[in-house]
């Protein structure tokens, strides 16, 4: 069987050697050394200034939420895994759909200023599949109607835009680090931040509150991750040039073998140093990507909708037409991507799909 992606696991003796600095230490959660140890070494990977790990990749939405929104409205994209929308709903804020960029499938920035109202309080959108918003266009915007940025950045772990990490963009990003991710701790994320009174705030918010035993600042919740986690995120860093060099491979096997002439694929934005994190296609219609997946699957290869249904059509969300991300919902696969999808397998895959269009 060939699932749509499959967990990277480092060998099980260097992810038991961090293990066992835990049990030596006996400490097992509350920011163990093991958690410090990765915070430093993923700031020096990603080239970043500030990051704090947290237990999974919807939480620090929630708490970017409750920092910038103010039980507002925010303006958000229909095109996105429903975590980023029901995070607005949780925080008891408003989500205000754009559609998307037919191309590029992130928010359609030429359409946020026309969303924006006297209740406007942040834009939350999605570099979708790790392909860059259009960030100078969305932060000149924000900067005029003086909004907060905040980017779900959960596809982009290593993505640079211009140069420098997209996690440097927008007042907060945030990250996954689940297992079906790029760089995975087994499940956990993060929130980034440049701004340093922000990131106290969000450090403290991670915290129940406080940054010590007798410091509280402030309302907190529980996001923070065990050593166990960050055992295997340590256990993975070393391999992360490798993954990225192996689904490369695939996504340009993709590329090169697809019968493109009927089919889409995303486009990447320029000045992008892309992950590779999924390879999406997009069919001439529903009927026709419905009859390659059925296709796939009576071969055990096992595509995935992402993401299906538009945002705007999930029950208690229903919200106004959003025409191109329904139409592009309607439409995608995203195929097998993971390190170890052997030749022989990217080549059935291709034929099959080709064979049907």
């Amino acid at each position: 069987m060939i699932n749509v992606t499959k967990t990277f696991l480092p060998p099980i003796e260097e992810y038991n050697a961090f293990v066992k600095r835990a049990f030596d230490k006996e400490w097992l959660t509350n920011r163990g050394e093991l958690v410090q140890t990765l915070e430093r070494e993923l700031i020096t990977f990603l080239g970043i200034e500030n990051i704090i790990i947290t237990n999974n990749g919807t939480v620090p939405i929630q708490m970017a939420l409750r920092l910038l929104a103010n039980q507002g409205e925010v303006i958000t994209t229909p095109f996105s895994y429903v975590a980023t929308t029901a995070a607005i709903l949780w925080d008891r804020s408003t989500p205000v759909f754009v559609d998307i960029d037919s191309e590029r499938l992130t928010i359609d920035e030429n359409k946020i200023e026309a969303a924006i109202t006297n209740n406007t309080k942040a834009i939350l959108a999605t570099h979708v599949f790790g392909n860059p918003c259009n960030v100078e266009i969305i932060k000149e915007i924000a900067n005029n109607y003086k909004l907060s940025i905040i980017y779900d950045a959960a596809h982009c772990f290593g993505v640079k835009y211009k140069g420098e990490s997209i996690f440097n963009y927008g007042d907060v990003s945030t990250c996954s680090f689940h297992a079906t991710k790029l760089f995975h701790t087994g499940e956990g994320g993060a929130v980034f931040t440049n701004n340093k009174e922000l990131n106290h705030k969000l450090f403290y918010s991670h915290n129940f509150g406080h940054d010590g035993p007798e410091k509280f600042h402030g309302l907190g919740i529980n996001a923070k991750i065990s050593e166990l986690q960050a055992a295997m995120g340590l256990a993975v860093l070393p391999y992360m040039h490798e993954i990225i060099e192996a689904r490369k491979v695939i996504c340009d096997y993709y590329q090169e073998n697809l019968n493109f002439q009927n089919l889409k694929s995303i486009k990447i934005r320029e000045h992008t140093e892309w992950n590779y994190s999924y390879f999406p296609i997009i069919f001439e219609n529903e009927k026709l990507m419905l009859k390659v997946k059925q296709m796939l699957n009576n071969n055990n290869i096992f595509p995935r909708r992402y993401f299906y249904p538009s945002l705007n059509r999930i029950c208690y969300l229903e919200g106004e037409n959003m025409p191109i991300s329904e139409s592009v919902a309607s439409r995608i696969l995203c195929l097998p991507l993971f390190v170890g999808l052997s030749k022989k397998n990217l080549k059935s895959i291709c034929e099959i799909i080709n064979r049907e269009l």
